[in-house]
């Protein structure tokens, strides 16, 4: 009996400490992606690059980007207002989705202003050196 109860107490504690820091691993994805969002309303590659994994890639509006010239489009085109709505992390293991919607105004290169109801699945991995980085992001109109 009191090994039943002695594992189950391990158990607990495994599975509480499991929660906990997948609790830290999404607070730190969600402040990244707010970096990200605050970058791009800045019209400011230079914070989102090291985000972005060297082989990341975009899927948006039927076209897919490569890093660059999604860093490229961050300096062009200008986020005018913005905010995230409904964003959920799942963890697992050393990779997460990262699952959201993004209202807002966009100013686009040629001047054009859009209204923005975008949903987005970005994809995390945790890499070697411990640092959190975008491998993939798909955007989609709604």
């Amino acid at each position: 009996m009191r090994k039943a109860w002695l594992w189950g107490t391990v158990g607990l504690l495994s599975l509480a400490a499991a929660q906990a820091q997948t609790s830290a691993i999404e607070k730190t994805l969600m402040a990244l992606e707010q970096k990200w969002l605050d970058a791009t309303k800045a019209s400011d590659p230079a914070p989102v690059a090291p985000l972005l994994a060297d082989r990341f890639v975009n899927v948006s509006d039927g076209k897919v980007l490569d890093r660059a010239s999604v860093l490229a489009q961050i300096k062009v085109e200008k986020l005018l207002s913005g905010g995230y709505e409904g964003v959920k992390v799942s963890v697992f293991g050393d990779t997460a989705i990262v699952t959201g919607v993004l209202s807002g105004k966009n100013r686009e290169e040629s001047g054009k202003l859009v209204d923005l109801h975008l949903r987005f699945v970005d994809t995390w991995v945790k890499m070697p050196g411990g640092k959190w980085q975008c491998v993939a992001n798909v955007e989609s109109p709604f």
